[in-house]
């Protein structure tokens, strides 16, 4: 109520500087007007926003997960794309960001990679990311510069604490240790260090590669498995499966959410929301806001509907 009234006394500043424009023909109060309803509107629309992300988990961190679809060096180029975009998203936002494991392509992009995203509402606005991206480019791997249509997939689930308990037994996972690879630095490793779980009974399989003890990246990678069967256990809970399975579609035509398109044309455009942007450099460079609004509001929306 207190933001409801600040923006109520902020739209009446604006029309005593329109009636002062209006009576004095002042420029300058006529731009003072328009800058104050501006400022409104920018403050109402995140209030807005804030209404929305409140879900049990969306002010929780997120654990993201991208992987390539079919299609070998084209596809894994392109989910690497994908990771710089969500890492610059996540330093515009002031979030702290941290690779957990990385599988690289033979000859370039990754295999599958897996991060943490770390903030408050870090889950809330990623999770409007989880689906099918798909990518239509001249292909830089193509000797004939061929045009080429890729795919990748991002699933995002909240990061949960200590204080949320979900019971594993220990009879259920097959843990496997191997070499860390990647692309150098942090992510080579000499010993044996990387850890694998697969919980047997969903077929759930996490990994964690970024430390150098298998002592950490066996915990991390349980942190990660707990994440994912918390988040299962929400959506039966819910009877909301299908959105689960949503996101799970073949990593395909049809089944995509956002076109980015770099040849013959540049666009963007989301096609749940109809949302398009022409500055296809600037998304991928991390401005994602846009697309991820407009999806919350949506669903929003629907849900007020229903």
């Amino acid at each position: 109520m207190k933001s409801w009234d600040k923006y109520r006394a902020g739209l009446e500043e604006a029309r005593f500087f329109l009636d002062l424009a209006k009576d004095e023909k002042n420029e300058e109060a006529l731009s003072e007007s328009a800058a104050k309803v501006a400022e409104v509107a920018q403050g109402l629309a995140q209030l807005e926003l804030s209404q929305i992300l409140g879900g049990p988990d969306d002010r929780r961190s997120a654990i993201v997960s991208l992987h390539p679809g079919a299609g070998g060096t084209e596809a894994q180029d392109w989910a690497e794309i994908l990771l710089r975009m969500y890492l610059r998203w996540a330093d515009r936002k002031g979030y702290r960001k941290e690779i957990l494991e990385y599988q690289p392509g033979e000859e370039a992009g990754v295999k599958s990679v897996t991060f943490t995203v770390e903030g408050e509402y870090a889950y809330g606005y990623l999770k409007a990311e989880a689906g099918i991206h798909r990518l239509v480019r001249i292909s830089p791997f193509d000797a004939n510069s061929r045009r080429h249509t890729s795919f990748a997939s991002v699933f995002v689930y909240p990061e949960i604490d200590e204080t949320i308990k979900v019971e594993i037994d220990e009879a259920d996972l097959r843990i496997d240790t191997y070499r860390s690879s990647g692309a150098g630095g942090q992510h080579v490793n000499k010993t044996d260090s990387a850890v694998r779980i697969t919980h047997l009974p969903t077929n759930i399989v996490v990994a964690c590669q970024n430390e150098r003890s298998q002592h950490k990246n066996k915990a991390m990678a349980m942190k990660i498995l707990r994440s994912r069967l918390y988040e299962l256990e929400i959506e039966k809970q819910k009877e909301k499966m299908e959105v689960y399975h949503k996101t799970k579609k073949d990593i395909a035509w049809g089944s995509q959410i956002r076109s980015y398109v770099l040849h013959p044309y540049r666009m963007v455009k989301d096609h749940r929301t109809g949302v398009e942007v022409g500055n296809a450099d600037a998304v991928l460079d991390g401005d994602l806001d846009q697309f991820i609004q407009a999806y919350l509001l949506q669903v929003s929306d629907s849900h007020a509907v229903s």
